[in-house]
């Protein structure tokens, strides 16, 4: 294994280019193949890409707030020092790669918006108290445990269906969580990934001789500097603690009421809440959280400027009709037995060009939900074959690392090695969930 990971990351060190470069090729082939595969005209390819450039506007700004939001809480004294006692528990390398997945894979199957900014804020942690553990696979093992989401509390396939009046109830009717998240094959993947996959990253660790060890300036912590006081009420208000008070008791009443009336709802708006009314209370100052805010907007270069370009492939993959010819691929191939696994591999595949859970399933879900009446095939099963997949090639796809990697300060290429073993590993288990239970 260790030979075949060196391998692996040589080859994507030298041919993955950054992310952008990723996202612009995917643009150009999902239009090329739109033109080959289906009526449409190249002007159509073009006019649908524009038409959605701009779909996922709040999305975006949702995910800007998630890593911001984690940075800042993160960057505050005492969930430093609590990331840190945490930490510095952990004394050997395999023991740094086994914990940070199983963190990440937890936090992940609670919310994965959650465990992306967690699991790396604790990996990063963790590198400045472990000596030499490979700072590669440690960023990769806490991105691994995002595989898991769409099994967990927060997959948006599984809560849409369970939904009144969702898009499909004509068709599937309401589908409880109790067949769906908690149904034995689904338990079963998650059960498996949990306890197998840190050891499998464990497995991964490379040679001391070949381990890259975290650049030291990517965990230097640039003090802020903060303006003189001045006896002025523009400069006690910034240094007012008062003003963070009455913040906190209005945020913590919110969200005490949301859990109370609602349920442990969470999504991404309650954990964005969540980020910044503990961020505000943990900095203490308005000045200190502004500070704070100033320098971790910094990191979402990435996702402003390429969340765009994934909303136009997904306008040219819906209105082509190219995710349904991808989808109808996999269903001529399949039968009664195999339906499943291939509508997991078809979502895996479209993943790629739709990385959204609900814009998949609003583009795939008809397709496979009338090949699964045809050969009676069950509903709920069909509808989490498809977020297994989504969630699966996640694992290759750059577009869901951005968050971890801007805050390890790496580049895809970086980690992509070892995650594609993880995506061959963890679709073994979740294959073998889908075709014999």
């Amino acid at each position: 294994m260790k030979t075949l990971t060196r391998i692996s990351n040589a080859i994507m060190e030298k041919y993955l280019p950054d992310p952008y470069i990723f996202v612009t090729i995917l643009t150009v082939l999902t239009l090329l193949l739109g033109v080959a595969l289906t009526d449409a005209s190249p002007l159509d390819m073009v006019t649908y890409w524009g038409g959605s450039f701009w779909s996922l506007l709040e999305f975006t700004m949702q995910m800007v707030i998630v890593l911001a939001a984690g940075h800042i809480l993160a960057n505050s004294p005492v969930f430093k020092k609590g990331l840190a006692a945490i930490a510095s528990k952990i004394k050997t390398t395999g023991m740094a790669i086994i914990i940070v997945t199983f963190v990440s894979l937890i936090a992940c199957w609670i919310n994965w918006g959650f465990g992306l900014v967690i699991g790396a804020l604790f990996a990063k942690e963790i590198a400045r108290h472990v000596k030499k553990v490979d700072y590669r696979l440690l960023i990769a093992s806490a991105y691994s445990g995002f595989v898991i989401w769409h099994g967990g509390l927060a997959g948006s396939i599984p809560l849409s269906i369970a939904t009144e009046g969702h898009k499909f109830a004509d068709i599937m009717g309401i589908i409880p969580t109790n067949i769906t998240l908690f149904s034995t094959y689904n338990l079963f993947i998650v059960i498996v990934i949990v306890f197998t996959l840190p050891f499998f990253n464990r497995w991964m660790m490379p040679k001391e001789e070949d381990s890259v060890e975290v650049d030291p300036t990517l965990l230097v912590e640039e003090k802020t500097k903060l303006p003189k006081p001045e006896n002025n009420f523009a400069s006690r208000s910034e240094r007012s603690y008062i003003l963070t008070i009455l913040i906190a008791i209005i945020g913590l009443v919110f969200l005490v009421h949301h859990f109370m009336t609602k349920g442990f709802v969470l999504d991404l708006n309650v954990i964005n809440t969540i980020f910044i009314v503990l961020g505000i209370i943990f900095h203490g100052t308005p000045q200190r959280f502004l500070a704070a805010a100033q320098d971790a907007i910094k990191t979402t270069t990435g996702i402003v400027f390429q969340f765009p370009f994934y909303a136009g492939i997904m306008g040219m993959m819906t209105a082509s009709g190219l995710a349904a010819v991808f989808s109808e691929w996999f269903v001529n191939i399949s039968n009664e037995h195999t339906f499943y696994l291939f509508t997991f591999y078809s979502a895996g595949l479209v993943n790629f060009f739709i990385p959204s859970g609900g814009g998949q399933w609003a583009v795939q879900a008809p397709i496979m939900l009338d090949a699964a009446t045809t050969l009676g095939a069950d509903y709920a099963k069909t509808a989490m074959a498809i977020a297994w997949g989504d969630a699966w090639t996640n694992m290759i796809q750059p577009f869901w690392a951005l968050p971890a990697l801007a805050i390890a300060g790496l580049k895809a290429r970086d980690i992509m090695g070892f995650c594609l073993f993880i995506l061959i590993f963890t679709g073994i288990i979740i294959s073998i969930g889908f075709l014999f239970f």
